[in-house]
C-alpha cells in the first residue's frame, strides 16, 4: 500500500478506501491513531524482518519511545528475553514497565559491553536500532555470530558508509534496512497487521502510551518535542 495517506496534517482528509482499517468500538480513535504506525512498525519487525523463536535473545534501542515500548511488548509476547537501552532512569523505569528484562542507560555505560556482560558473552539474535549514527557500531558489537542488526530508523542521523568485510569479522552478521511500505504492500498485509495492533489494544495485550497531545495549531510545537529527544510515547496531533 504505497503512500498511505499522505497530506494527514489536516482536520479532513480525502484517502483511498484501499488504505483505511476498521477500528474496534473498544478502542478510542485518538489511541487508535497513535498505535497505528508505530504499532504496525513494531508488528513486522517482530512478525517479519525475521522468524522471532521463543528463546532468543534481543536489544531494542530508545526503548521507552513509542515504537520501542510496542516492540518490547510484542517481543516479550513472542517469547524473547529483551534488553533495552534507555538515556534516564524515567525512560528505564517505562522500558521495564513494557516488559524489558535488562535496561541500559546508554548515558552512563557502555551498552555493547554491557551486552556482552550479561549475556555471557554469547552476544544477541538481534538488534532493533531506530537511532543510527550514534549506536551503529556498537549495536553490531552485541550480535553473536549469524546476528541480525535491524537499522528501522536514524534520530541521530544517517550511518556512515562502512566497510562490508566488518559483518564477516563481526561472526557473518546480517543488516537489514526495512520500512513499514514494504511490509504492508498489499491490502492483506496491512489488514493483517493493523488487526493485530488494534485488536491488541482492545483486550488490553498491548499499552499504547499517550506522552502528549497537540492541537493542529501547535503542529510545530510538537515537532520541537520529537526534535529535543526528551519524549516517552507517542504524540498525538488533534484537528480540533
Amino acid at each position: 500500500m504505497k503512500g498511505l495517506a499522505p497530506g494527514s496534517y489536516a482536520s479532513e482528509i480525502l484517502a483511498p478506501a484501499a488504505a483505511l482499517v476498521p477500528v474496534p468500538e473498544a478502542v478510542e480513535l485518538q489511541v487508535a491513531a497513535a498505535a497505528m504506525l508505530q504499532g504496525m512498525t513494531a508488528h513486522y519487525l517482530t512478525h517479519g524482518v525475521r522468524e522471532t523463536r521463543p528463546g532468543d535473545s534481543v536489544l531494542v534501542h530508545a526503548a521507552a519511545g513509542g515504537t520501542g515500548a510496542l516492540l518490547v511488548q510484542m517481543l516479550r509476547a513472542a517469547g524473547t528475553r529483551v534488553f533495552a537501552t534507555c538515556s534516564t532512569p524515567e525512560k528505564a523505569e517505562l522500558a521495564r514497565a513494557a516488559g524489558a528484562d535488562e535496561v541500559i542507560l546508554y548515558t552512563e555505560t557502555d551498552f555493547a559491553e554491557r551486552v556482552q556482560q550479561l549475556s555471557d558473552g554469547r552476544g544477541l539474535d538481534a538488534v532493533y536500532d531506530s537511532v543510527g549514527r550514534t549506536t551503529f557500531d556498537g549495536s553490531l558489537l552485541c550480535l553473536r555470530p549469524r546476528g541480525l542488526l535491524v537499522l528501522f530508523g536514524q534520530s541521530s542521523g544517517p550511518v556512515e558508509p562502512f566497510d562490508l568485510q566488518r559483518l564477516n569479522r563481526g561472526g557473518s552478521l546480517f543488516v537489514t534496512r526495512p520500512s513499514l511500505a514494504h511490509y504492508t504492500a498489499t491490502r492483506t498485509e496491512l489488514l493483517e497487521r493493523a488487526s493485530a495492533v488494534l485488536d491488541g489494544v482492545a483486550d488490553g495485550r498491548l499499552n499504547v502510551r499517550i506522552g502528549a497531545r497537540f492541537g493542529l495549531a501547535q503542529a510545530a510545537a510538537a515537532h520541537d518535542a520529537l526534535e529535543g529527544r526528551g519524549t516517552t510515547g507517542k504524540l498525538v496531533l488533534i484537528p480540533a
